[in-house]
C-alpha cells in the first residue's frame, strides 16, 4: 500500500486551528467556512488513520498524534512556501519575519507595518517557531528578522525589552488547598517560560507540579481551558478565549526578549523591526 499523501491546503488549515485557538477563528483567518476547515482536518485524519484534533467542550484539543503532525506540518509548509516564492518570483521583494508563539498576534502586525513602512510594496511572510529554531533559521538565511525569548536560544541577539507574563486559568479556577502542589500547564521542555513559572513559585515557597504539557502553545491553551491547571502566558493583548488572568499566585518578572536580523539584511529593515518590538514592550 502506498504511503498517505498529506495535502498542503489541509495542513495549512490544521496549523491555523492551532495558531488561532479553534476552528471558527481559523476559518475566519483563512477566509473559509468552518465546515471547510473541519473537512480539511478530517482529510488528514483519514490519510493517517487516526484522530488529530478532538472537540472538548467549546474548544479543541490536539491528540498526541495531532501535536506530532502539527510540528511536521509547520516544517512542510515552511519548505513549500519558500519553494513557491523562489520559483514564482525569485526577484520579488519579500521579507520573512519570525516570532515565538508567545504574543505572536501582537508582534507580527507591528513588525509587518514597520517593515512595509521602510520597504513599501514588499511582501511579508511569517514563521512561528521555538526560539532556538528561529535563530537557526536566521543564521541559515531563511528568516530575515526574528523576535524570540533571549534565554531560550544560544545567540543573544539585540535586547528589545521584557515580555510581561501573567498567570491564566479557566474562569472560576481555584488552586488546591495547601500543601497540595499548584498544578501547572506549560509548553514541554525546553521552554524558558515554563522554567520561569516553576522558579518563581519555588522562590516564594509555593509547591508546584506540571500536570499537562504540549509541544505548542495551542495545546497549553486547550489543557488550561479544561481547568486542569494554571498557565503562565504573555500578558500583551487580550486573554486567550476561554481563559482569564489569575492574580492568586506570585507575580512573575518580564522575560527578556531579543531580536536578530540575518547577515546582509537591509539595515533600515532591521532597525525598523527592532524599534517596533521595543515600542511594544515598553
Amino acid at each position: 500500500m502506498p504511503p498517505p499523501v498529506l495535502d498542503i491546503v489541509a495542513l495549512r488549515s490544521l496549523t491555523a486551528v492551532a495558531d488561532c485557538g479553534g476552528f471558527h477563528r481559523a476559518a475566519r483567518t483563512l477566509s473559509l467556512s468552518q465546515s471547510a476547515v473541519s473537512q480539511h482536518v478530517r482529510k488528514l485524519e483519514k490519510a493517517l488513520g487516526r484522530p488529530v484534533v478532538e472537540r472538548e467542550g467549546r474548544g479543541t484539543r490536539f491528540t498526541p498524534e495531532g501535536r506530532l503532525l502539527l510540528e511536521q506540518a509547520r516544517r512542510i509548509l515552511a519548505v513549500h512556501d519558500e519553494a513557491v516564492r523562489t520559483l514564482l518570483d525569485p526577484d520579488g521583494d519579500t521579507v520573512t519575519i519570525g516570532s515565538t508563539e508567545h504574543a505572536a498576534d501582537q508582534f507580527l502586525p507591528r513588525l509587518t507595518a514597520a517593515v512595509q513602512e521602510v520597504r513599501p510594496g514588499c511582501r511579508v511572510r511569517f514563521r512561528i517557531d521555538r526560539s532556538a529554531r528561529l535563530v537557526e533559521a536566521v543564521e541559515r538565511g531563511s528568516v530575515d528578522v526574528a523576535v524570540y525569548v533571549t534565554e531560550a536560544a544560544a545567540t543573544g541577539g539585540t535586547p528589545v525589552g521584557g515580555l510581561p507574563l501573567t498567570w491564566h486559568t479557566a474562569p472560576g479556577w481555584q488552586p488546591p488547598p495547601a500543601p497540595v502542589p499548584v498544578p501547572l500547564v506549560a509548553i514541554e521542555e525546553p521552554c524558558a517560560i515554563r522554567r520561569r513559572a516553576i522558579a518563581t513559585l519555588a522562590a516564594q515557597g509555593v509547591p508546584a507540579t506540571v500536570v499537562g504539557d504540549a509541544g505548542y502553545l495551542a495545546g497549553v491553551l486547550d489543557i488550561a481551558r479544561t481547568g486542569q491547571g494554571v498557565a503562565l502566558l504573555a500578558a500583551l493583548g487580550p486573554a486567550p478565549d476561554g481563559l482569564t488572568p489569575y492574580d492568586g499566585l506570585p507575580q512573575v518578572t518580564p522575560i527578556p526578549m531579543s531580536a536578530l536580523a540575518r547577515p546582509g539584511v537591509d539595515p533600515a529593515t532591521g532597525a525598523a523591526a527592532f524599534e517596533a518590538v521595543r515600542e511594544l514592550l515598553r
